[in-house]
């Protein structure tokens, strides 16, 4: 039988993501949709004929599932993820997990003392140019790397009205959460641990709230070092991904293009995004790798049925907050921060 699955929310994470995501994995069955937009729920309701809408939470944990996915506003993310583990049921936090790293800690714990899974949406691990950097790092194509330089660069000059540009801290607004959170795991997921983090968070349109220009420096353990960018003011987009090694680069540019496929309702298997490899004039082309989102519910169901790892460990999204938190720090106060 295939795992029930409730979804929490149908927003963009919902809606783009999760929901279509969980309707075409086998082993998955989308069961339920929770909203309260009626524009939302009749989009439910018209995409997926079978689901369950129920009007409220509660009446959502009262139904016969086995797994809860949470894709709502950033400040309901603990307490739903706990209202899940209480209820007993594996669960799905969309990113970033929590406001703090210590709010992720407490799920993390409250899934151990009731013996269920819980893991974390860092879906842009299956980005088509991750995917293939890692695959070129394995191969030791690059050497030994020095810098790993990432961007999520954007032009929206309008400020959007949404929870996102909220600045209430409970609201974990601001991209250094938003495309931060997918940033910083990337490069921990690479090249490791951090022992220094220097950040640079700053307001560039009129009436933002929140920090819509971010650029973070991470000095691993390792002794490579990650500039990540993130902004929504940017005229002029740089290279998506810069990486020096002692033997060669990799630069590729533009954003992988499985959330515009899956937005649209088309197939979203087989994008990829090409860059080129080598030294200077001589570098090559090279044909990425397929981006892959639909893997993460894949490996969900294997770590569900057959007891297979999780997707993402829990724990790697709290490296993730303690650097988050760190850099915060370090932009109010101008000091390199020691983790």
């Amino acid at each position: 039988m295939p795992l029930r699955t409730g979804l929490l929310g149908y927003g963009i994470a919902g809606r783009v993501f999760h929901a279509p995501l969980i309707a075409t994995t086998p082993g998955l069955e989308l069961s339920a949709v929770v909203t309260a937009d009626p524009t939302r729920r009749a989009h439910a309701r018209a995409t997926y004929p079978d689901v369950a809408l129920p009007h409220a939470v509660e009446d959502l944990f009262a139904l016969d599932l086995d797994v809860v996915v949470v894709a709502t506003p950033n400040r309901t993310h603990v307490p739903l993820a706990l209202a899940a583990v209480e209820a007993g049921l594996a669960v799905v936090v969309d990113k970033p997990f929590a406001p703090s790293a210590a709010d992720a800690r407490r799920v993390i714990q409250a899934a151990a003392y009731r013996d269920v899974p819980v893991t974390v949406f860092q879906n842009r691990r299956w980005d088509s140019d991750f995917r293939t950097l890692r695959s070129l790092l394995a191969e030791g194509a690059l050497g030994e790397v020095t810098r790993f330089e990432s961007r999520f660069e954007r032009w929206v000059p309008d400020v959007w009205d949404n929870w996102r540009e909220y600045s209430a801290p409970e609201e974990a607004g601001g991209l250094l959460y938003d495309l931060g959170a997918h940033l910083v795991d990337q490069a921990l997921e690479l090249f490791g641990p951090v022992s220094a983090v220097y950040a640079e968070l700053d307001r560039r349109r009129a009436g933002v709230e929140v920090d819509d220009d971010v650029f973070v420096a991470l000095t691993h353990t390792n002794g490579v070092r990650s500039h990540l960018w993130a902004s929504s003011a940017a005229p002029h987009h740089g290279p998506r991904l810069r990486v020096l090694g002692s033997t060669g680069a990799y630069v590729s540019h533009g954003l992988d293009r499985q959330e515009d496929a899956l937005a649209a309702g088309k197939p979203f298997e087989d994008l990829s995004t090409s860059g080129r490899l080598g030294l200077l004039d001589d570098a090559e082309e090279v044909v990425g790798l397929p981006g892959a989102y639909s893997e993460f519910y894949r490996l969900l169901v294997t770590a569900l049925t057959d007891g297979g790892p999780l997707p993402v460990e829990p724990e790697s999204a709290v490296r993730s907050l303690e650097v988050i938190e760190a850099a915060f720090t370090s932009a109010r106060t101008g000091q390199v921060v020691a983790l």
